[in-house]
């Protein structure tokens, strides 16, 4: 039986959480074949089968972190498999024995073979009670999970004489632990009543009896059409932990100025119309931001200090001479910035088809490390949530990001008089050790003048 470790799938990945398991015990599997999707610090991951055979357990539970090198699924020979018998199963709780006094800072991701012993499944039926405990044990140490189902396979009746003292473990999901050893509640006195025989918030709150479990699950004063839990907790990790990790490092270590400037987008909407009617555009996205990811790549050449990075260790200004231009994508796993490469040299068309696969690709929530590493520019588009502007926080290893907002019919003054035109503001963060308010503000002119007159592109 062979055990497939969770690898490093990208640069310096230290863990990873189970997303979704594709295959399941029994299952057979050929090399390469996908068997699991896991979330990284920057993106979802799919990890293909370096074995084949049959898939004989799975380690880890979805929605479980586990560090890189951590086994997570065995999988072995068809041919080596034996039957066993079917016999009556008694019932006895198979629970993760780290549990005493709650077991919230125990883990068993990671334990080395010589904590827990040497482990063997048993292969016959003979071998009594001590084997099918055995099988659990190993099934529970090696899976690190602290939400693992018990084993399917028939378990051979234990008589008194055979049976060994079994450690017990509650199964309960990590907060739930948490909650239960501030409140000073023993999991292992308490009666499931979740789902696969786990223990809920709702179990821990009612066995404490305490003044805290009393604040969580008292009515409110007054009428209320609030029905269950009036908190909720979600744990801080894969994409949403490092982009907290990165926006506050940001945030604090580089000093940012935002400047604003209003556009009048009437030109650059009706380019977008003609450009639609294009018969090479017309199986590609035409969007105000084709034209504006266009037009920040020519101002680029004007101030190319935009373009730039302040390298604090070397005490350098790094010119880059090729623009890896980034797209902020929301997605429901948190905030990716996957990028361009080399923007500068794609055609209209070739762009157009560029930005249409990255948010395509950013949505279904596949961004691959390597497609958000090496961004030099980033814009942040919030038009389609109908915001007007903000002050955007640059993304790390980069100088400068402009944010796109909504473009909305406003009135408008044109040779002394007021009309309705379609109208947007820009607001470009900038980073103020090197690039100073003239160059910014030029930048950021420039931009503007293309999207009012597209025309003035030619002059770049």
């Amino acid at each position: 039986m062979a055990e497939f470790k969770l690898p490093d799938v990208g640069e310096g990945l230290t863990e990873a959480e189970i997303v979704v398991w594709k295959v399941k015990v029994g299952d057979v599997v050929a090399i390469n074949d996908i068997i699991v999707d896991i979330e990284t610090a920057k993106s979802i991951v799919e990890l293909p089968s370096p074995y084949a055979g049959t898939v004989t357990a799975l380690m880890v539970a979805e929605g479980e972190m586990v560090p890189v090198g951590t086994p997570i699924i065995a999988i072995g020979d068809p041919s080596a498999a034996e039957p066993v018998e079917p016999v009556e199963t008694p019932e006895i709780d198979l629970s993760n024995p780290a549990a005493s006094g709650g077991g919230e800072g125990e883990s068993l991701v990671g334990r080395n073979k010589a904590d827990r012993g040497p482990i063997r499944r048993a292969r016959k039926v003979s071998s009594g009670a001590v084997a099918a405990h055995m099988q659990a044990q190993a099934a529970f140490e090696t899976g690190a999970a602290p939400m693992v189902e018990a084993d399917e396979e028939p378990v051979p009746s234990v008589t008194p004489a055979e049976a060994a003292p079994v450690a017990v473990r509650t199964l309960a999901k990590p907060p739930v632990r948490k909650l239960a050893k501030d409140l000073g509640v023993d999991l292992s006195t308490l009666t499931p009543t979740g789902a696969n025989g786990t223990v809920c918030r709702a179990d821990v709150e009612a066995a404490a009896g305490s003044e805290a479990a009393g604040v969580s699950r008292q009515a409110p004063k007054g009428p209320s059409s609030t029905t269950g839990e009036r908190e909720t907790r979600e744990p801080i990790k894969g994409v949403r932990k490092m982009m907290g990790q990165a926006m506050v490092q940001s945030a604090f270590t580089l000093p940012h100025v935002t400047e604003w400037v209003t556009v009048d987008m009437t030109g650059t909407m009706e380019l977008v119309d003609r450009l639609k009617a294009r018969r090479e555009l017309r199986d590609v996205k035409v969007s105000p931001l084709l034209v504006l990811s266009r037009a920040v790549i020519l101002a680029m050449r004007r101030t190319p200090e935009i373009n730039s990075w302040w390298d604090d260790a070397a005490q350098e200004v790094v010119f880059k001479s090729y623009v890896n231009l980034g797209i902020a994508a929301a997605t429901p796993r948190g905030l990716v910035v996957p990028n361009i490469k080399d923007a500068q040299d794609l055609s209209l068309v070739e762009l157009a088809g560029a930005l249409a696969e990255l948010t395509s690709v950013a949505r279904e929530g596949r961004t691959q490390p390597a497609e958000m590493s090496g961004g030099t520019f980033t814009i942040t588009n919030v038009g389609p949530f109908g915001v007007d502007g903000g002050t955007p926080i640059i993304n790390p290893g980069e100088s400068a990001i402009l944010c796109f907002g909504a473009v909305k019919k406003q009135p408008w003054v044109v040779d002394d008089e007021i009309v309705v035109r379609q109208v947007c503001t820009l607001s470009l963060s900038f980073d103020h050790r090197h690039i100073d308010g003239e160059k910014g503000s030029r930048f950021l002119s420039d931009v503007a003048g293309i999207l009012e007159d597209p025309g003035t592109a030619l002059l770049y």
